[in-house]
């Protein structure tokens, strides 16, 4: 390897600033899918792959890969990663922290010469939080064949479909069967991502291994009464679907209050006409539905569909639930969670599992290959906010456990 940890850290951090300057609007940090400020940032990554000395290429979605090749041809693949898109007014690190850790340590082999048993490429998933269009994992969906028609007719606020956006970024919607990955081809995923909670910090430690991810369950809840003049409408004559939606919303946070482990999240909400002077006809808002047991998960959603009902029924409002996305809880490959704890061990800190309430690339993987994630401690557990941090000191820690487990798992696999 080429560069001490700190310095490859401290150029880590340094590409993060600057895929943060690439954004679609001007004080904070946006960046959706198909739009030119994931197109410049995706630039700059595959720029820093190609100085690599990397092969570098797009796939018909627009995700972005750097590949160091194996001695042997024809052997496996190792994939290293996360996504470059963001959700609105971001940090900087939910997603480009595990691109640019995964190149870094892809790097300092290809400078250092060190040749594998297997392939690594690095690979910058173009949409994972799906900002602009109502749907997950896009980027990842693409290597497991998951694309179809109906997501590639989703439209975004402007009335763009999806595959038109694809078409815009220069991919190919026609050529999608051509993005799907082999799993005979596949040794494993691996993810670098900041925690997202507080645990790492409230232990004192710089990383920590995820043995799971939180099943996800993320709805649009409609609810439609009947618009009239606000001044003329006795409140008992009233059908306010934004009185029905305020009591459903209380009851979804009520039901997550009660059950331990449940997270459930409305953080979109429109209502129809929007005037000050009109009783609301018609409200709609989202759902985000999260625990690590999809029986508990499941069991949570049939209960507030149930209770969402009766307060429909009670007000006379006709009611729309509908299901988006939908993941199942996944547990991490233990062959190699072991090989992440043995490079933590070998790193001189202790091994601490945890599980991610958020849902990352790993769980599209999970379908093809053994995946796996490495967090780092972020201050306060603060993510999807712009008062993301980490240190370079932790992501020095997390690039010298990359950079053992791949020496060991070369070891191992030669």
């Amino acid at each position: 390897m080429t560069g001490t940890l700190s310095d490859r850290a401290a150029t880590i951090m340094a590409r993060c600033d600057e895929l943060a300057t690439h954004s679609e609007e001007p004080d904070r940090l946006t960046r959706s899918y198909g739009t030119p400020a994931l197109r410049a940032a995706r630039d700059a990554v595959a720029a820093w792959m190609t100085a690599a000395g990397l092969a570098v290429r797009t796939d018909a979605l627009g995700n972005l890969y750097g590949r160091l090749e194996a001695v042997q041809p024809e052997t496996k693949t190792l994939l290293l990663g996360s996504h470059l898109d963001s959700v609105r007014d971001a940090g900087r690190y939910d997603g480009p922290l595990g691109v640019l850790t995964a190149l870094a340590a892809v790097e300092g082999l290809a400078k250092a010469r060190r040749q594998l048993p297997f392939a690594v490429e690095v690979v910058a998933f173009a949409d994972e939080e799906g900002l602009r269009f109502p749907t997950v994992y896009l980027g990842s969906r693409a290597l497991t064949g998951m694309v179809s028609a109906d997501l590639l007719a989703l439209r975004d606020a402007g009335g763009i479909t999806l595959a038109e956006a694809i078409r815009d970024f220069g991919g190919d919607p026609a050529a999608l069967p051509g993005a799907q990955r082999d799993p005979a081809e596949l040794l494993g995923y691996v993810e670098v991502h900041i925690e997202q909670g507080p645990v790492l910090e409230r232990e004192g430690l710089p990383i920590g291994v995820v043995s799971a991810i939180a099943g996800q369950s993320r709805f649009s809840i409609s609810l439609s009464g009947v618009a009239g003049h606000a001044g003329t409408i006795p409140m008992a004559l009233r059908h306010d679907a934004l009185c029905a939606a305020a009591e459903v919303i209380l009851a979804i946070e009520e039901l997550a209050r009660a059950t331990p482990g449940l997270v459930a999240t409305v953080g979109q909400l429109q209502v129809e006409p929007g005037a000050s002077n009109v009783v609301p006809g018609q409200v709609t808002f989202s759902l985000d539905l999260r625990h690590a047991l999809d029986t508990t998960r499941r069991d949570a959603v049939a209960t507030l569909e149930a209770r969402a009902s009766g307060i429909a029924a009670a007000r006379a409002i006709e009611l729309d639930w509908r299901l988006g996305t939908e993941n199942a809880a996944l547990s991490c490959d233990s062959a190699t969670l072991s090989q992440l704890a043995g490079a933590i061990t070998a790193a001189g800190f202790p091994v601490r599992e945890l599980v991610s309430g958020a849902g990352h690339d790993a769980v599209m993987l999970s379908r093809l290959c053994p995946v796996a994630m490495l967090f780092v401690r972020c201050a306060g557990g603060i993510s999807h906010n712009p008062a993301e941090s980490v240190t370079t000191a932790d992501v020095s820690v997390a690039l010298d456990v990359l950079d053992r487990y791949i020496a060991e798992l070369a070891t191992t696999s030669g």
